[in-house]
């Protein structure tokens, strides 16, 4: 294991040379790491607050894609972790969403950028799952909107349902593998519906 600041770029490149130097130059990348700040409109938002998730999300996925790329065989595949929140916006979510939009529109240059070693770039998009990180989510909306946030969600997602990680997993195996290998700059959602 080998921990790192994802948003600091020697602290990238060292977890990348670990993994370089360990197993040999990289086929997959995955930049899943983030934070989702907090819930307040954009006019009470803490900077600071902002300035983190963005360092987080999407600094931590540029810097992954900058140093990586280099350490990576061609015909591999980097995976980049948006959200359902992504593709939408919500209120009180302007951290959040900004970054997770900026993700898509990073993926997508990367995307044509690594094409011609026939590197794949693409984005998971998360709705709702069933982890910690989410309740810590849903224990404030249940503040704000006054009823359980879970339930709230689970009414809003077609599938009625939140995700579970396993079903993230598979998606994640899928863009990995050359099961995917004609999908580039695209968006996978595992978010139960909730985007339509």
């Amino acid at each position: 294991m080998f921990l790192a600041d994802v948003s600091d770029a020697v602290q990238t490149q060292a977890y990348l040379e670990y993994a370089v130097q360990n197993w040999g130059k990289i086929d997959v990348i995955f930049s899943h790491a983030g934070i989702a700040g907090v819930i307040k409109p954009v006019t009470e938002y803490p900077e600071e607050v902002f300035d983190a998730v963005m360092a987080i999300n999407v600094r931590g996925s540029f810097l992954a894609c900058k140093y990586g790329l280099p350490r990576m065989n061609d015909g591999g595949s980097i995976i980049i972790t948006s959200s359902i929140m992504g593709t939408r916006a919500d209120p009180g979510v302007c951290a959040y969403a900004t970054s997770k939009h900026a993700l898509i529109g990073l993926a997508r240059v990367v995307a044509k950028e690594a094409a011609p070693r026939n590197i794949r770039v693409n984005v998971l998009a998360p709705g709702p799952i069933e982890n910690e990180f989410q309740e810590e989510i849903e224990a404030e909306l249940t503040q704000i909107v006054g009823q359980d946030g879970t339930e709230f969600l689970n009414r809003i997602i077609p599938l009625g349902r939140h995700g579970r990680a396993e079903e993230v997993a598979r998606m994640v195996l899928f863009l990995a593998s050359d099961a995917s290998s004609f999908s580039t700059g695209s968006v996978f959602m595992a978010d139960g519906g909730m985007n339509i």
